[in-house]
């Protein structure tokens, strides 16, 4: 299975991340543990949503929808 995920940051609510793993919370103990550029200065992160595929493809194509300003105001309005 295939997730794309959103994290929330605990010492700034309004920040959030979106990306995708096969082990979320493997990947969310690397966020935490400050090993990726973006969120190491927002941590400690939570999970705020998981989304499951099947299909990788399809997942890195919903990622990458969510990145977008319109998937960002969806995201931000339904999940």
């Amino acid at each position: 299975m295939y997730h794309v995920y959103i994290i929330q940051s605990l010492k700034f609510p309004d920040r959030f991340y979106t990306g995708y793993s096969e082990d979320v919370k493997k990947r969310l103990q690397s966020h935490n543990y400050g090993q990726d550029a973006y969120t190491i200065k927002y941590k400690p992160w939570k999970i705020k949503t998981i989304i499951s595929f099947n299909d990788r493809q399809r997942t890195l194509d919903f990622e990458r929808y969510l990145k977008s300003p319109s998937g960002r105001a969806f995201a931000k309005k339904r999940l």
